[in-house]
Order: C-alpha cells, then structure tokens, then sequence
C-alpha cells in the first residue's frame, strides 16, 4: 500500500506537467481568440495588450512573449481569420458537385461570414491590418479561386478558357456588391433572396455566354459547308 501512495503523487505530478505543456502549446491560440472577441465587440482602438490578457486571464508580460506589440497582435489575428475564413469556403466550395453548387456553396459561405465576422474584418481593415502581405496573400487565393471556378465552366459550359476566365472574374467581383447589399438589410430571409439572386445570375450570364458560343461555331461550319 505504501508503495501504491507514494507512485500516486508522481502520477498527478506528471498529469500537471502534460496539462501545463498543453495550455503554454495553445496559448497564443488563446490570445489570439481573445483578441478577436474584442475587435468583434467594440471599437478595435479599445483593444491593448493589457485588455487582452485580462480577457484570457493572464499575465500582461505572457501576451508580450508571443506578441512584439499591438500592431504585432492585431495583425495576428487578422492573418488567422482570414485563413480560418479561406478554409471554411474553400471546404463548402470543394465539397460541390456542380458549378452552380459551387457558386451556391461560395455565396452561402460569404454571406455566413458576414454575419459572423464581417464587424471583426471591417475594424481590423479600417486599423489598417490588411498589410502589403496580407493583400499579396489574399490576391493568390484569388487567383486559385478563379482558376477553379474557370476550370469548372470551361467543363460545363463548353466556354473557352479566356471567356471562361472574364466571366468567372466578373462573377466573383459581383460578391461583395451581394455582401454590401446584405450590410444595407442584414436579415436571414434577405440573404437568402441575395443568394437565390446571385446564383440566377451566375448560372444565366454563363448559359447565354455558351449559347452565343454554340451560334459561332454553328456559323463557322455552316461558311465550311459553302465553301
């Protein structure tokens, strides 16, 4: 018995040292969420090093080891919310079968955001958080997104790559004209009709853009055939 007491103090001794492994392993997730619930609750010039510790409910000193400064922590967050919005759309969208899914998939996820961090995004951009990085960053994703969406209607559709292209382009700019109407009547029932709306359009513009593309062709054997 006397052995079987003394082995469970180290037990818990080690149990606290993995439990303390742990909490400094996700600390600067913590602070990082933290950070976050400020900008997303008020005005993003309340938010400092000491708020955001007492929000995580640590030490001021603690947040100063993982961030430089505010600048520093604020354009943490930023970066982590944007690749955490990047993978929620870019999981929806993949998981699509049909371009007008996808395009449904990456409205629906859009207006979504919106509503949850749309304020946070607007505050930290407003801060000037979307640094030169960030914009270059957010330019490959676009760059990926429009390959993707072109490479699906060059399929469906028939349209060469470079119509295929200019039309997916113009589609995707049109996202944030749906998100700034949202903004103007932020219910559920409007983004639904935004999304049913936007969905019309895209699948529209590029079923009459295959159309028009079918009547050249047609006119292009049809000269052959004459000759």
């Amino acid at each position: 018995m006397a052995r079987t007491s003394a082995r469970e103090p180290e037990a818990a001794d080690a149990a606290g040292v993995d439990s303390v492994r742990l909490a400094r392993a996700d600390r600067r997730g913590v602070l990082l969420d933290a950070a976050a619930e400020l900008v997303a609750a008020g005005d993003v010039e309340a938010v400092s090093m000491e708020a955001v510790a007492e929000r995580a409910g640590v030490s001021r000193p603690l947040v100063y080891k993982h961030f430089a400064n505010r600048s520093d922590l604020l354009a943490a967050v930023y970066q982590r919310e944007s690749a955490l919005l990047h993978a929620e759309l870019t999981t929806d969208v993949s998981a699509a079968e049909t371009l007008e899914e996808t395009f449904r998939a990456l409205i629906h996820g859009a207006l979504r955001a919106q509503a949850s961090r749309g304020a946070t995004f607007a505050a930290l951009r407003a801060a000037g958080l979307r640094t030169r990085a960030r914009r270059e960053e957010q330019r490959q994703r676009d760059r990926t997104t429009l390959r993707y969406f072109a490479g699906q209607a060059v399929r469906e559709f028939g349209l060469d790559r470079p119509r295929a292209k200019a039309a997916v382009a113009i589609l995707l700019g049109a996202i944030d004209a749906a998100l700034a109407q949202w903004r103007a009547r932020p219910t559920r029932d409007h983004a639904a009709l935004l999304e049913d709306t936007y969905v019309s359009l895209a699948m529209g513009g590029l079923e009459q853009l295959s159309r028009e593309r079918e009547r050249a062709m047609g006119g292009d054997r049809g000269v052959g055939l004459l000759d």
